[in-house]
């Protein structure tokens, strides 16, 4: 009988010392990424300062690179100067038409004086007769120098536009020429360095936001069912020895479409060769990288 006991027992520790070897099974396996961001150059020139460098936080609106504005500035004084002399050759209407009006008064003024001479017998029918003729040639006068007063200005403030949107657009220009994060971030890769020479659309840097980090975990159709979008889960990370660190997740994102499960993720079911990608968003509390490995439970 003591033999029977002994034997259970020993039976029993043994399978209670497999149980403690065994790994803890997860739901889904994945690796984490953050949501970053390439700055690129909007404009050419050489690249005076290059503030920061790979692995330097940023905030929001921090100076990061200045490429040189020695041309583009050079641009908006000629710019300036060519709308100052625009503005000067625009003609004063009212003074160029002065000198004609005041003489279209001073004769409408001398045919009332005549028509009163005429009804007096003073003067003739010829006179008040010249001096419509006058009055009339004066009013075409004034008329046709008034309507090409007005395309010359009207010709006038068409290049003034003209001018006024290049020196905008150059203006911009210059203020891109100052790079600056729109991001609270990590820098992650520099792709050059002050010298060189800076191209519309050179990749500059990469920022990402490392405070909150992405769990991109693969799940089978069968677990499919039973995640939500806004569900709580936990995540579980490793960084070296046996020591396992848990974050509070919540699912952010599901794939719609399925995937053949990438090399280097486990599945709960090892059969199953189709999964679907959920994004896992947890608060980065600074140990956990971009690359790094991490396990859900549901």
């Amino acid at each position: 009988m003591k033999s029977i006991v002994k034997t259970a027992v020993l039976a029993m520790a043994a399978m209670a010392l497999a149980a403690c070897g065994q790994k803890e099974q997860y739901d889904a396996y994945g690796n984490f990424e953050a949501t970053d961001l390439t700055l690129s150059a909007e404009t050419s020139g050489k690249i005076l300062e290059f503030g920061v460098a790979e692995g330097d936080t940023v905030t929001v609106g921090e100076a990061i690179a200045l490429i040189d504005t020695t041309q583009l500035h050079h641009q908006l004084r000629q710019l300036v100067y060519r709308q100052s002399a625009s503005n000067v050759s625009r003609p004063d209407i009212a003074l160029q038409l002065a000198a004609s009006k005041r003489e279209l008064k001073k004769q409408i003024h001398e045919r009332e004086r005549v028509k009163n001479l005429l009804a007096e017998g003073a003067a003739t029918q010829k006179q008040l007769d010249d001096i419509d003729a006058g009055i009339e040639v004066l009013e075409q006068t004034i008329a046709a120098k008034h309507s090409a007063l007005r395309t010359n200005t009207a010709s006038i403030d068409e290049s003034s536009a003209a001018i006024n949107a290049q020196i905008e657009q150059v203006a911009d220009l210059i203020a891109d020429c100052r790079i600056s994060s729109p991001i609270a971030g990590t820098v992650l890769t520099k792709y050059c360095e002050a010298g060189e020479y800076a191209v519309p659309g050179k990749p500059l840097l990469k920022i990402a936001d490392l405070s909150r980090i992405y769990l991109r975990a693969y799940f089978t159709s069968e677990q499919l069912a039973g995640i939500k979008l806004g569900q709580k889960v936990t995540v579980v990370a490793n960084f070296g020895g046996e020591e396992l660190y848990e974050y509070p997740g919540t699912v952010t994102w599901i794939s719609s479409e399925s995937e053949f499960t990438p090399k280097n993720i486990q599945t709960q079911d090892s059969r199953s060769n189709l999964v679907y990608a959920v994004k896992i968003a947890v608060a980065n509390d600074g140990r956990l990288k971009i690359g790094g490995y991490g396990n859900v439970r549901l």
